[in-house]
């Protein structure tokens, strides 16, 4: 029912992997020339065409467009440029399409199939403000001079009950940090309707930003929009102003919020641009006590870093299921002693290869191999705008072509030590910088940091969060004073042990907590 493209997008992006789709690079294609996809593709979950079972298909193609960016580091590069649909190919604005038509497939006997590019995507609808809900969008100064072209910043703000009846009053913040969309924090919506899946449109068409969301975790003890939205008026919710930042990349549908080679000064862009934007605009209480954070997955790596990153900055986060926060267990991979993204160390002839992916019964469904042939096929040089290619451009250093240098090569899953060395020695791998820092930066942590995540992780996420924990329940002088939550058993990727609302009455309690003398907290 859906359209190649959004059937592929959905498969590669959720790891399915079920959809088969083909790229090549092209390069100034005029108009009314051809450019061929054939042997010379990257495939993906077929790495040719000609392992493409034989039977009849719906075909389309897909011009993801780039730029041209002549960046401040003197490289330059072409990338795509994010047009506020969070760097997903198949529904980017300017992207250029194919009518799907239907086709018979034999590669043994060979097979020539004509596309043409007749339609151009249209612009994401965003949604109008309502009383709760408010939309900011602006060019960032620091991040278009270090690009070369405008880029821009935004935020998703929701705003409390009684906000536009107490003008006087000014309220705490909460940082919620995810993948980019624009649909509310926590999904709060005031209609009790199912949400749209979005993948599965027909199309042409227009989209809301909520409609093509990344695909998120399994689930916890999330309620739905509407249910949180109940709570959100409920007389006895504290007030609180929740707040979701939005930063794409040319290379992510965001930055990871922090400073980066191959990204740029996004990590300041955020404190010195979009902080200061949003206390202007809303009753922000512009203090650290009153600012915490909150994220999981991409987002909980984001909240942990800011924290880490700006210990006198913010008062607070609750991190949940966070990307690898210890690089000794990237997912299953140790970066600084294993030779292979692949293969398990000391294996036993034939056994299998390392998985990426797996359910929360420990039931493999895709391995580290499979997913770097499938961002290989999204983009080239680390374009893709998928996982390992993110962390390559956030964690890793420039190449000498001027994009990033990959930590394994995707084809045969070497690891080059020096980029591991890189990773860790520029601050990014979390639990060696608080290692390294905390004389320095402990006292100011104390009683900060809060991690939550599932035993059975579907991403082994889990094992670098027991290794953070390790270290932080030795620290002395001072004691972290923090907490760990893990979910048991077989709990997987998205796991949290309260509701939303319950999460921020906790995040409240705390703020009151450790707010200093002398501010009004009730």
């Amino acid at each position: 029912d859906a359209e190649p493209r959004l059937a592929a997008y959905q498969s590669a992006r959720t790891r399915v992997g079920r959809i088969p789709f083909f790229a090549v690079d092209v390069e100034q294609l005029a108009p009314g020339a051809w450019a061929a996809v054939g042997d010379n593709a990257t495939g993906y979950p077929y790495a040719s065409m000609r392992e493409v079972p034989p039977g009849d298909y719906y075909v389309q193609a897909v011009f993801n467009v780039y730029t041209r960016y002549a960046r401040a580091d003197g490289h330059t590069i072409w990338a795509h440029q994010d047009q506020w649909e969070g760097q997903r190919w198949a529904f980017a604005p300017g992207n250029l399409v194919s009518t799907p038509v239907k086709v018979r497939i034999d590669p043994r006997r060979g097979f020539r199939v004509q596309l043409t590019f007749d339609n151009k995507l249209p612009a994401i609808e965003v949604e109008p403000d309502t009383r709760w809900v408010k939309r900011i969008k602006f060019e960032s100064p620091m991040l278009t001079k270090w690009w070369g072209h405008p880029q821009f910043l935004g935020a998703t703000v929701l705003l409390p009950k009684g906000y536009d009846e107490n003008p006087n009053t000014r309220y705490p913040v909460v940082f919620v940090q995810d993948h980019f969309t624009l649909a509310a924090p926590f999904n709060f919506a005031e209609v009790d309707t199912p949400s749209t899946p979005g993948l599965n449109l027909a199309v042409p068409g227009t989209w809301t930003a909520s409609q093509i969301g990344r695909p998120s975790g399994g689930a916890g003890q999330r309620e739905s929009g509407f249910n949180f939205y109940q709570q959100w008026i409920r007389d006895d919710m504290p007030r609180m102003i929740v707040v979701k930042f939005q930063h794409p990349t040319p290379f992510f549908d965001d930055s990871y919020a922090v400073n980066s080679a191959n990204n740029g000064p996004y990590g300041d862009a955020i404190i010195q641009e979009l902080i200061p934007e949003l206390e202007k605009r809303f009753r922000l209480i512009a203090k650290p006590y009153a600012r915490v954070l909150t994220g999981g997955s991409t987002g909980g790596w984001e909240s942990l870093a800011l924290q880490v990153y700006h210990p006198d900055f913010f008062g607070g986060t609750w991190t949940m299921y966070p990307d690898p926060v210890d690089f000794r267990r990237y997912q299953l991979i140790d970066i600084y002693r294993d030779t292979s993204a692949f293969l398990v160390p000391n294996a036993a002839p034939g056994a299998p290869e390392r998985t990426m992916q797996m359910t929360p019964e420990g039931q493999p469904m895709a391995t580290m191999r499979q997913i770097s042939q499938m961002e290989l096929a999204s983009g080239t040089r680390g374009r893709s705008a998928a996982q390992i290619d993110v962390w390559n451009a956030t964690y890793g250093p420039v190449g000498a072509d001027g994009y990033p240098r990959q930590l394994w090569d995707l084809r045969t899953g070497i690891i080059d030590r020096e980029v591991a060395t890189y990773m860790r020695e520029n601050g990014y791998d979390l639990r060696h910088y608080l290692e390294t820092n905390w004389p320095r930066i402990g006292p100011s942590l104390v009683g900060k940091l809060h991690l939550l995540t599932g035993d059975m992780d579907d991403f082994h996420l889990a094992p670098a969060v027991y290794l953070l924990e390790d270290f932080l329940e030795s620290t002395k002088a001072p004691y972290y004073g923090g907490s760990f939550r893990y979910g048991r058993p077989m709990k997987g990727h998205g796991w949290q042990p309260m509701t939303n609302a319950d999460l921020l009455r906790e995040m409240a309690a705390h703020i009151a907590r450790y707010a200093p003398a002398g501010e009004p907290t009730r």
